[in-house]
Parts: C-alpha cells; sequence; structure tokens
C-alpha cells in the first residue's frame, strides 16, 4: 500500500512537472510568436536625395525601395540635425532640450561627457526590449561612449550583443588614434571580447555578418536589433564592389549602393530564417547627408539638394523612413503621418507587448498601431528636431553652446524656425513651399495666423533652459579635452 503511493507520488511529480515544461514551452512559443522582431538600421548622413524611391536621380537603391513599395514610406519623419542628438532621441525616447544632448560630443576623441547608464533619465529602448524578453543587438557606431574606460557599455546600456565602430580615440599613442579612426578599411572594432584592428577587412561588412550571426543564434526568440550603420560619412572610402571608384562623388555613390546591398543582405538572411512575417524592418537616417567640399550635391525630383547635415532645413532633417514587415505593416502606403525619433522608444516598447515605467519621461508616443494598421494616423500633432554643432566644455562639464537651442517644429504642412532667444522666427507652408524660400512670418492670412498660435503653444510649453547633459564625473584622461 505505502509502496503503492509512493508510485503515485512519484508519477504526479513526474506529470505536473511534464506539463509545467510543456506550458512554458507553448507560452515561449506564442510569445516567440505574438511579440515582432524588430531591425532598425539607421544610415550615417543619408539625405532623400540619394533613395531612388524618394525621388534620387543620381542613384538606384532597388533593395531599399521594395522595403518601400511593400510596407509604409514616411514623407514627414524628422531625425535630429546632427549625430549624438538623433542618437540620444532615439535611445531614450526624449528631445535633446530634456537630455542635454543638445550639440554633438564624440566622446571616444573628447572624452569627459559620456551617455552614462546609471542615470534614469538616461534609460534606452533595448534595457526596456530586454526586461521584455527580447534578445538585443547592436552594430556599427556608437561614438557616446569611450569603449576603453567602460568595455562593457554597450551591455549596461541594455545590449546582449554588439560589434561597434570605437569612434575615433584621441591617445597620446599616435598610432593608437590614427587606428581607430577607421571604420571602413582596417576598421578598429568593439565586441565583447575587446577592441582590435581588423586587418585587410571592410567594416561594413563586419557589421552586418554580426547581426546575421545574432540572429541565427536568437531566431527562436524576439529580437531588437540596432544597425547605427558607419556609411555614408566621411571621410568616404572605396567599396569592395567599387574598388577603382575616386573622387567623393563617385566614393558617396559607391557607398550608398553597399549601404543598399547590406539592407538586402539582411532581409535575404531574414527571409531564409523563416520569420520575414514578423520581422518589422525599419530603414532611416541619423541627418541629411554631409555639404561639399567633403560632401556631396544630389539632384532629387528635378532639383539639385546640397547635402544639409547640421541644419535644419527639411533636407536636413526629414529624413528617409521605411518599415515593413509582410502581413503585419500594411503594404504600398505613402504617409503623412508624423513622427520623429522620440517616438521609437514607445513604438517599440508597445510592439513588444509591454508599457513604458510610470516614473520614465519620454516625449515621443507609439506609432505601433498606425505601423500595424489598426488606426488612420498618428497621434502625432507635432514633430521636432534640434541640435547641431559641437557642444562646449566648461570647468563644470559639457554644456549646449546656447542656453536655448534653436529648432525647427512642423505640421504636416507648416513648419516653424525657434531662434536661440525662443521666438518664431519663420514660417513656411511646405505644401507651396517644400524648399522654405518664402518667410510668412508676417502674414496676416487667417491660415498663417492659425498655424503661428498652434506652433507658439509648443513654445510656450518649452522650458527657457536646454538641460545639461547628465553623468557622473569621472578621473580625467590623458586625451581629454581641456
Amino acid at each position: 500500500m505505502q509502496n503503492a503511493l509512493i508510485t503515485n507520488m512519484i508519477i504526479r511529480t513526474f506529470l505536473s512537472a511534464y506539463f509545467l515544461c510543456v506550458g512554458s514551452l507553448f507560452a515561449f512559443a506564442e510569445t516567440t510568436k505574438t511579440k515582432p522582431n524588430i531591425l532598425y538600421i539607421m544610415a550615417d548622413d543619408l539625405g532623400k536625395e540619394w533613395i531612388s524611391c524618394y525621388g534620387a536621380e543620381d542613384i538606384e537603391t532597388p533593395s531599399i525601395d521594395a522595403l518601400a513599395a511593400g510596407g509604409m514610406k514616411f514623407n514627414n519623419a524628422y531625425s535630429m540635425p546632427a549625430c549624438t542628438p538623433s542618437r540620444t532621441t532615439l535611445l531614450t525616447g526624449k528631445y535633446p532640450w530634456r537630455t542635454g544632448w543638445a550639440n554633438h560630443w564624440d566622446v571616444p576623441r573628447w572624452g569627459v561627457g559620456y551617455f552614462d547608464w546609471k542615470k534614469k533619465e538616461n534609460t534606452t529602448f533595448a534595457r526596456l526590449m530586454k526586461d521584455l524578453g527580447y534578445a538585443t543587438a547592436a552594430a556599427g557606431k556608437w561614438q557616446i561612449n569611450d569603449f576603453r574606460i567602460e568595455p562593457e557599455a554597450m551591455k549596461k546600456h541594455g545590449f546582449d550583443d554588439w560589434a561597434m565602430w570605437t569612434g575615433a580615440e584621441s591617445s597620446p599613442d599616435e598610432e593608437h588614434a590614427k587606428k581607430s579612426t577607421r571604420r571602413y578599411w582596417d576598421p578598429y572594432i568593439h565586441t565583447k571580447e575587446g577592441s582590435k584592428t581588423y586587418k585587410g577587412k571592410y567594416g561594413p561588412d563586419l557589421y552586418t555578418e554580426h547581426l546575421i550571426q545574432f540572429m541565427r543564434k536568437n531566431k527562436e526568440q524576439p529580437m531588437c536589433m540596432y544597425f547605427p550603420m558607419a556609411q555614408p560619412h566621411t571621410p568616404v572610402a572605396h567599396t569592395p564592389d567599387e574598388p577603382d571608384a575616386k573622387s567623393v562623388l563617385d566614393r558617396h555613390k559607391a557607398m550608398v549602393r553597399y549601404i543598399d546591398k547590406m539592407v538586402g543582405q539582411l532581409v535575404k538572411e531574414i527571409d531564409d530564417l523563416g520569420i520575414r512575417d514578423r520581422t518589422i524592418v525599419i530603414f532611416t537616417t541619423d541627418n541629411g547627408s554631409a555639404p561639399p567640399p567633403r560632401g556631396v550635391i544630389g539632384r532629387r525630383n528635378g532639383r539639385e539638394v546640397v547635402g544639409s547635415k547640421g541644419t535644419e532645413k527639411e533636407a536636413g532633417v526629414c529624413a528617409p523612413f521605411i518599415v515593413n514587415c509582410p502581413g503585419l505593416v500594411p503594404a504600398g502606403v505613402e504617409s503623412k503621418a508624423l513622427t520623429d525619433f522620440s517616438d521609437m522608444m514607445p513604438t517599440f516598447v508597445e510592439l513588444g507587448g509591454g508599457q513604458l515605467p510610470r516614473d520614465l519621461v519620454v516625449d515621443g508616443s507609439s506609432i505601433a498601431p498606425y505601423l500595424l494598421g489598426k488606426t488612420k494616423d498618428t497621434e502625432r500633432k507635432w514633430i521636432m528636431a534640434l541640435g547641431y554643432g559641437s557642444a562646449k566644455l566648461t570647468k563644470d562639464g559639457i554644456r549646449p553652446t546656447k542656453k536655448f537651442s534653436t529648432r525647427v517644429i512642423r505640421d504636416k504642412r507648416f513648419k516653424a524656425w525657434v531662434s536661440n532667444e525662443k521666438k518664431i522666427i519663420r514660417l513656411h507652408d511646405l505644401k507651396s513651399d517644400p524648399w522654405e524660400e518664402s518667410n510668412l512670418i508676417g502674414s496676416e492670412l487667417v491660415l498663417h495666423q492659425k498655424a503661428l498660435q498652434k506652433f507658439q503653444d509648443v513654445v510656450d510649453m518649452l522650458p527657457n533652459k536646454d538641460a545639461h547633459p547628465s553623468y557622473e564625473p569621472r578621473a580625467a584622461n590623458a586625451w581629454d579635452r581641456k
């Protein structure tokens, strides 16, 4: 009798463990099925005048165009005008006036200030997505931490895996300073194993391959991948496909064609892994193209467009923005909906089935319902861009160049330019004046006055002074800017 009871107990224990295991497997499978993967691709310094589906006349970008044809192509999406402001806005969901990164700051080269993971206001989307069960990875250009001092900065910001160009590292050792500048040929890349030069290799190939290997390893679970490309940022370089390209323009074109090739490689891998119908691919850029003499001029829709990186012109901040996922994201949509980089964190979290922490301040709002075809528009009534030029170093640390940074605010039709004195100084009707040539600030038309009042209400909500970058001071290094 006692043996029978013991046997029954063993059987019940085994069955309980079995069904618990099976239930966990079903739960895991359901989570994987219902939580889409996210691949966010962001080129470095690439305006719409170099994407053929946006009207570029000097180049063809078939892989990017295919994403647009099979998904949503946004016409009214804002990045920030320059590198650091765009990246910190994207990572945190906050505008630069709130984070303090209202100007560019090249951390490995200049030291002192850095993107401090210990500060709650610097919480990244990667940390939140990791909390939702996502495997997270980044490859490409980071530049807002110094990996010599913080070799696990990427991990602390929420990434499980990474392969990052370290950024140009100033150093008393001239040879080290020289090798660390290389993001293309013989690249100096930081991974979980540390930083080193990959002799004879082409950096963009390594970044792409790292993401491909990550996808192969983690395809059975939700993935959130961030690909801040190194290309086509200057100094321009020849590519493996076009080794004979010599001029700035020819090398720029070759690099853009290589960007398109890498996009195609990633999409093909997603197809081959059988996860295409649950992988949302987003393609965009951090700001417009670099201007001559190091940059370029391209033709778009019958007009020459001078590279406008570092400006608040539409060519500098109205980024190409394409979203694609067959079966999830509606196909063939050319959208006038408003969005900017501050929307990405809340969007990713909602796509992952989560909610933002109640005590986390975010400026953006989720566009997930719109991307999934559940709403006819985003919630945004206006979008904003600000931040360019280098920040300044004071005895108290890194500070924005001006107390109140200039910025632009726009809706689907009108755009206002705001001065350092927090005054609206220009108004443009982008419907009739897409190149911003006619200032309507003095117009007495009711339509224009209503637009001005709308933007003035936004300006009035803004603080009179931009925040300072938030980081804990650390011991000085030999390469720190004085």
